[in-house]
């Protein structure tokens, strides 16, 4: 009888002890929510949809990440703030929503600065992008882990072909809440009005602005073309779009779970440049059989560039950490320092 307590007490402490090793494994699982601003079939979808692909892999189908597209998981800035409590996972964000948090990234949001594709892969790759991402730990509680590139921000309207700034004149423009972009406006010679993105739509479908700029990609898979007419084809910023992960979430992973984190960001990252490369053309000319009209500025952007770059950037430097680091970004690039 004794025996026979013995060994049912065994079996008792075994099957607790595999019970809790299975609970422990059952409660390591996570499936990762991840905030996109825009809509599904944007570049941020594209890369968020990637980036969820490689993950799974990564950890054996142990992990998964769960991407919420359109705003649904709150603003651009909101979800910065959210991840910087450690109360959101990951966010996909317009890099000018970051620059609040951390200034030294508005380096990227200079217009003009950035002038391709190669020069953004160029700079988030390599020594410059690395420091950015140091820094919006270290200000803002959130790492960037990959970049999503959209194309440039071009400008479109309601109300007319805009090839001049004399033609800008008169029309009111959306602009993201951020103090680099209104004051590129400005020194174009009108007052923008500063506008959230989830806004925007409604915005211009009720003609309370006539105007917005954001690559080709975005006013394609936000269906733009139903409330606007015309594009003009500026080429002020090169929208990069960063994917940031809660610092604090990060730092909770184990080793493995976070060099899967960021193999997944850099496969994202690659991804992102090739589904550019490959569907801006086709974007536009879609854009073009939906009626809309596509004009470039005249004289090649001459005046656009000169009154944003001599306005402007000087107004930014210390906010991006001095001169000397804009100079830096310059001489990468290969171009003229200032």
């Amino acid at each position: 009888m004794k025996y026979k307590n013995k060994i049912a007490k065994v079996l008792s402490v075994s099957t607790a002890v595999m019970f809790g090793a299975g609970l422990s494994l059952m409660t390591e699982a996570k499936t990762f929510k991840v905030a996109v601003g825009d809509a599904g079939g944007s570049p941020q979808h594209e890369l968020g949809k990637k980036f969820s692909e490689v993950f799974k892999q990564k950890t054996g189908g142990k992990h998964k990440a769960k991407l919420f597209v359109n705003g649904q998981l709150g603003s651009e800035q909101d979800t910065v703030n959210d991840a910087s409590m450690g109360t959101l996972d990951f966010s996909i964000l317009a890099i000018n929503n970051i620059t609040p948090f951390s200034p030294s990234v508005g380096v990227f949001t200079l217009p003009y600065v950035i002038q391709s594709l190669d020069e953004a892969v160029e700079l988030t790759q390599g020594e410059v992008g690395q420091e950015l991402v140091e820094n919006t730990v270290r200000d803002a509680g959130v790492r960037i882990i990959g970049w999503t590139y959209s194309g440039f921000r071009v400008l479109s309207n309601s109300k007319k072909p805009i090839k001049t700034l004399a033609d800008l004149q008169g029309v009111v423009v959306r602009v993201p809440k951020n103090e680099i972009m209104i004051d590129t406006y400005k020194a174009w010679g009108i007052n923008p009005t500063p506008m959230s993105w989830a806004e925007t739509f409604t915005a211009l479908q009720q003609q309370v602005v006539d105007g917005q700029d954001n690559p080709y990609m975005t006013i394609h898979s936000m269906k733009f073309y139903e409330v606007q007419k015309y594009i003009t084809n500026v080429r002020y910023i090169f929208s990069i779009e960063p994917l940031i992960v809660s610092e604090s979430v990060f730092q909770d992973q184990s080793p493995k779970v976070q060099q899967a984190i960021i193999e997944a960001g850099n496969a994202a990252t690659k991804h992102s440049a090739t589904y550019l490369r490959e569907s801006e053309a086709v974007i536009k000319k879609d854009l073009v059989s939906k009626g809309m009209q596509i004009d470039d500025p005249a004289n090649g952007e001459k005046e656009w560039i000169e009154k944003a770059t001599q306005a402007v950037w000087p107004k930014f430097y210390d906010s991006i950490g001095g001169k000397d680091k804009l100079n830096r970004v310059l001489r990468l690039l290969g171009r003229s320092e200032v």
